[in-house]
């Protein structure tokens, strides 16, 4: 079984994860765009009991699109968020992805608001990749 270890920008507060990821995906929405300052969020989904946190964490809730609430948890010495929750899925948590800083994490299989909010110019690309003309 795999482990894998996200943090934030200085190390204070991490997420010890074990296994693989029930779901990877990219969101396009507003709120993803504003709490990472990018294009997308990208997030990886595991079982509560896979993962164990370490340090002191920020919570800011919000209440999404349809209704539920997120609480997303960040370092209040770096600002970055190295998980969230969603109530309307329970047992789960999610760990931001980049936050494991490894270039061989797998790649998202699902891309949320996908056609809605994506920038025109953003691709996302799972390999392998057919590539025509």
């Amino acid at each position: 079984m795999s482990t894998r270890r996200a943090e934030c920008s200085c190390g204070q507060l991490s997420a010890t994860c074990s296994g693989e990821p029930r779901r990877i995906a990219v969101c396009h929405c507003l709120a993803c765009k504003r709490k990472t300052g990018s294009a997308f969020g990208f997030g990886a989904w595991f079982g509560e009991s896979d993962v164990l946190t370490s340090g002191d964490a920020t919570e800011f809730v919000r209440v999404g699109d349809d209704g539920g609430h997120i609480t997303n948890s960040f370092c209040p010495n770096c600002g970055a968020t190295v998980f969230w929750r969603i109530d309307a899925i329970p047992g789960a948590i999610a760990v931001s992805a980049g936050g494991f800083a490894d270039l061989a994490f797998p790649p998202p299989t699902a891309s949320v608001y996908h056609e809605s909010r994506r920038y025109p110019w953003v691709e996302i690309r799972a390999e392998p990749l057919e590539k025509r003309g």
